[in-house]
């Protein structure tokens, strides 16, 4: 045989042996999706209004405070609307000092003044209020992509569905309540100074109504020691503003509870503007009470008896590892910017995983018997190479596939016997071909040159079709419409190759290569 075909054939070897290198051992190099092996599958809501009217909440306070250090007496704040809140002034006389500061609030606006009346209003604009609810969807993708990898699951699928919306999938997940806990957990960590302990008998209603406007009420977690259910109960009444959040950490880490057998604590360095701040407070107020609050749950309230420079602290609250673990991982990735709420959920289990590959197998190895009893049938020798050629397609697909580390889902394996179908109909088209040169009196070299040539167009018209296809659902697609996406394409690509150049080559072997061909068996 001529040297181009060897080089031809050390191809096709070559591509043969990297797809079965990369397929070995084939338990462990194919990914398998949700609907494959199990999982969690989650839809969640970023609460961005809400994160709006928070970040006017705080603006409102800072504003009040910037005021009351300047000695300008404010009479009332108080929110307006989502996006804004009015300030009125004790003393109409301080007004331009009052705008002065109020000027040095970034990212609002002043609306609605009355002089007369010591009023106005401050709020963002339309733009402003866009802009912060897609920062904090973003940032939320972000940080729940960072936990999920600490986590530890493998191939996760953590996508933005529109502007507010996060798809979450989770593969091989066995412990749904423990995911949806690290998934959903805001991780707000902040440090409030305990006014007074709550007596444990009295109502919510009647603590409320005591409180001043700088004062709230939070739950404590109680937790069986036997059952491990846990509980929320009015404990504390603190101060609003918190004295340090979770953002001046530098490293959370589990520790065992020293006080608590077989419980778990988790021990915090704050980083060096925190520590010298955690320094002062625990200074500024020995003998109170500092509370340690978890997205707005008290974890503790230790006593400060003394200054604590070192800029260390734990949190108690008889955690499991696995709740140590997580806390960890929340704390160490980051408070999310805004609250989630879930809005869909779907766990698939591994046994129904299971049935639908051995289904999908069934589906794929019967309709390739189909097709290879029929084109053994009616094409006779040809049948068996179109039959050799679709083998090494799906070599090539599942190679490929597990190369590149793709993820192979149901809708995938429907894309598998769609591919089928289609690299049959590619090689159908080529013997049709070199079946009607024949009928003219062609040789039989120059039908087999004749029908490839005027059926390779054809051919790559229909494939480049499908791929851009395929292409556009894989950008715009999410989970199974992906899925079905990506073994389609690979598919299809596998496919020109087979029946271009590896049907051909074997073809340009059992018949060009030969010097007497007296017919050819199609």
């Amino acid at each position: 045989m001529p040297r181009a075909v060897w080089l031809r054939v050390a191809l096709v070897v070559l591509v043969m042996l990297g797809s079965i290198w990369s397929l070995y051992p084939i338990r462990d190099s194919l990914n398998l999706g949700l609907d494959l092996q199990g999982g969690v599958h989650l839809v969640l809501g970023v609460e961005v209004d809400k994160h709006v009217a928070t970040q006017t909440e705080r603006a409102a306070e800072d504003l009040k405070a910037a005021l009351e250090r300047k000695g300008i007496a404010v009479k009332r704040v108080a929110r307006e609307g989502q996006s804004g809140f009015v300030v009125e002034l004790a003393n109409p006389g301080q007004w331009n000092d009052a705008l002065t500061v109020a000027g040095e609030l970034g990212g609002f606006e002043r609306q609605q003044e009355d002089r007369a009346a010591g009023r106005f209003v401050m709020a963002m604009s339309e733009r402003q209020v866009v802009q912060i609810q897609t920062d904090a969807a973003t940032q939320v993708l972000e940080r729940l992509r960072n936990r999920v990898d600490k986590f530890g699951v493998a191939e996760p699928t953590i996508a933005p569905q529109g502007t507010d919306r996060i798809l979450i999938q989770l593969p091989g997940v066995q412990d749904v309540e423990r995911a949806k806990s690290l998934i959903g957990q805001t991780g707000l960590l902040e440090f409030k100074l305990v006014e007074r302990f709550v007596d444990e008998g009295a109502g919510l209603e009647a603590i409320q109504r005591e409180l001043r406007p700088d004062q709230e009420v939070l739950p404590r977690r109680i937790v069986n020691k036997e059952t491990r259910q846990e509980r929320l109960v009015p404990y504390v009444v603190v101060r609003r503003r918190p004295l340090l959040t979770g953002a001046a950490l530098a490293e959370a880490r589990i520790e065992n509870d020293p006080n608590s057998i077989g419980n778990w604590q988790v021990g915090v360095t704050f980083n060096a503007t925190g520590g010298q701040r955690f320094a002062e407070i625990t200074e500024q107020h020995v003998k109170r009470n500092l509370a340690i609050v978890l997205d707005g749950v008290v974890t503790s309230a230790p006593e400060i008896r003394e200054r604590i420079p070192s800029g260390r602290a734990v949190i108690t609250g008889q955690f499991t590892v696995e709740q140590a673990q997580d806390l960890k991982i929340v704390l160490n990735e980051g408070a999310l910017p805004a609250s989630v709420k879930t809005l869909e959920e779907r766990t698939v289990g591994p046994s129904l995983g299971a049935d639908s590959i051995r289904q999908g197998m069934i589906a794929i190895l019967a309709s390739a018997a189909l097709v290879f009893v029929f084109m053994l049938v009616y094409y006779r020798l040809s049948g068996v190479i179109a039959d050799v050629g679709l083998i090494l397609n799906l070599l090539i697909l599942l190679g490929s596939m597990a190369a590149f580390g793709a993820t192979l889902t149901l809708p995938g394996i429907a894309g598998i016997a769609l591919t089928i179908g289609m690299a049959v109909d590619t090689n159908i088209l080529i013997f049709e071909r070199i079946r009607e040169e024949l009928r003219v009196g062609k040789t039989p070299r120059g039908a087999i040159d004749a029908g490839f040539s005027r059926a390779f167009r054809t051919i790559i018209d229909t494939h480049v079709t499908v791929l851009v296809t395929a292409a556009i659902l894989y950008n715009f697609g999410t989970g199974p419409v992906k899925g079905f996406a990506v073994s389609l394409f690979v598919g299809l690509a596998a496919s020109l190759f087979t029946a271009v150049f590896f049907t051909r080559l074997l073809f340009d072997v059992i018949y060009v290569g030969r010097r007497k061909v007296q017919a050819i068996s199609i």
